[in-house]
């Protein structure tokens, strides 16, 4: 972003959420919007379900039903999601009680500053080590779920195909569909995403799910997004993000060495 531009961007961040919590008091640049509100009880927030959406298929895309919103509703020149209890932040930090939000998270200024240095603000990358980003969503999830994707990029868009094979190699990616970009490079990723996430939709017999496990949609989207940045070579900018509860971090540790060494895949999110 030129240095002459800062301040006159008209930069929107959704804040996707399914209840009430606590908010950024900016609502210039944070903007709450209820995903799935579709016959659901007001929040006071924006819905996800007014103008062109495709609210009804929170259960099972999560997120990108308020993606897909901002997608087809929103004018921005930029456009970015966060969730209401995961944020990306002006430094490394842990939730603690009686936390600011807003002296934590990003504001206008910094997100500018950020953008000065690449194309997409994304969350520091999340390391696994002794996993790949495949293996991974083996153990803990459904592999079947990410061949699927591979058989129809292979159909729809196979000039993706080897990037999608380099990043499911990878043992690190940017994590929870958290990003800040141009609004024009967030709509070409809409347009290459959602017909990819709509054709394993028409494959996949959800009656055979379970709520946690029909959310699938929302999980493959965020290797998705991974393979998208690699094949366009754009230049990704790493924010710190912290979250905005406490997560029982040894739960989480606990689950994820059941489901690489026992088989117990993950049945909650933590």
């Amino acid at each position: 972003m030129e240095r002459s531009r800062r301040g006159m961007t008209n930069i929107k961040i959704i804040v996707a959420t399914h209840k009430s919590f606590e908010m950024p008091k900016n609502k210039e640049l944070y903007l709450p919007v209820h995903v799935g509100c579709e016959g659901k009880d007001d929040l006071g927030y924006q819905g996800d379900n007014t103008g062109e959406n495709i609210s009804q298929l929170n259960p099972y895309y999560c997120e990108l039903t308020g993606l897909y919103w901002a997608w087809k509703n929103l004018d921005c020149d930029y456009l970015g999601l966060v969730h209401y209890r995961r944020y990306f932040t002006k430094k490394n930090q842990f939730y603690k009680e009686n936390l600011k939000i807003d002296e934590v998270i990003l504001n206008k200024d910094d997100i500018e500053l950020l953008l000065e240095k690449g194309d997409v603000i994304v969350p520091k990358r999340r390391k696994y080590y002794i996993e790949t980003l495949y293996s991974h969503y083996a153990h803990t999830l459904d592999a079947s779920h990410l061949d699927l994707a591979r058989e129809v990029i292979e159909k729809q868009q196979p000039e993706y195909l080897d990037s999608f094979d380099k990043v499911m190699k990878q043992r690190s990616g940017y994590m929870f569909n958290m990003f800040i970009m141009k609004k024009e490079l967030a709509n070409n990723y809409f347009e290459w995403l959602f017909p990819i996430l709509d054709c394993m939709f028409d494959q996949i017999n959800l009656s055979e799910l379970t709520a946690f496990e029909a959310r699938l949609f929302g999980r493959v989207s965020e290797l998705l997004f991974n393979v998208w940045l690699q094949k366009n070579s754009y230049l990704p900018v790493e924010a710190p993000f912290m979250y905005l509860e406490r997560v029982n971090l040894i739960e989480k540790g606990k689950s994820f060495l059941m489901a690489k060494f026992f088989g117990k895949k993950y049945g909650q999110s933590f």
